[in-house]
């Protein structure tokens, strides 16, 4: 077993120049490693060439980008119109909305404009109906003032009369009276 180990140890320690051995040097090895994968593929391919194989890979890959691209073009084009449809809708319910929001407004303002015009005619009717009253008071208390004054007049005239009066000062108005009275009824 020591000789085995030792053996990969010497080989790793080989010079290189003229000689068979391991090359660390990754760029140069994948050169020499292609080339002879290549060189293999020619050989046990056997009619099938390398440059047709690695044709029809590229063709493959070239038709599944193509595909790729073609179902992002429909994929692209259908949200497209799916896009314009959502923007046709939104204009429309926009417009509805503006639509709706304007006539709503009107009638806020025919609303409105109704409101004050019944407020106005209820104020109008209310202070004809306050005039009203205050006239009526004002004649009712005019009245009641004069019935008072009137009754005081009576009554002062009343007592200066019966004061002043005697009986044949009585009697003689009262047959002045009949007298004008009976006159009135002849000429009738």
């Amino acid at each position: 077993m020591k000789n085995v180990t030792h053996s990969f140890v010497f080989l790793a320690h080989w010079p290189s120049a003229g000689s068979f051995g391991l090359n660390t040097d990754i760029l140069a090895t994948n050169l020499i490693n292609l080339t002879v994968v290549v060189g293999v593929l020619i050989f046990f391919g056997k009619g099938v060439c390398a440059s047709c194989l690695l044709k029809d890979l590229l063709d493959n890959r070239k038709q599944r980008i193509l595909s790729t691209i073609r179902n992002s073009e429909e994929l692209r084009r259908g949200t497209i119109e799916q896009l314009e449809k959502a923007r046709v809708r939104l204009q429309k319910v926009e417009l509805e909305a503006d639509e709706y929001r304007m006539n709503r407004y009107s009638e806020i303002e025919r609303e409105k404009a109704n409101l004050i015009n019944a407020t106005s005619i209820s104020l109008e009717q209310l202070e004809k109906s306050k005039n009203e009253t205050l006239y009526f008071e004002k004649q009712r208390a005019m009245n009641q003032v004069r019935q008072r004054v009137f009754q005081q007049a009576v009554q002062g005239a009343l007592g200066t009369l019966n004061s002043c009066l005697n009986t044949e000062l009585h009697f003689r108005t009262i047959r002045a009276n009949i007298g004008i009275l009976g006159a009135i009824e002849s000429k009738r």
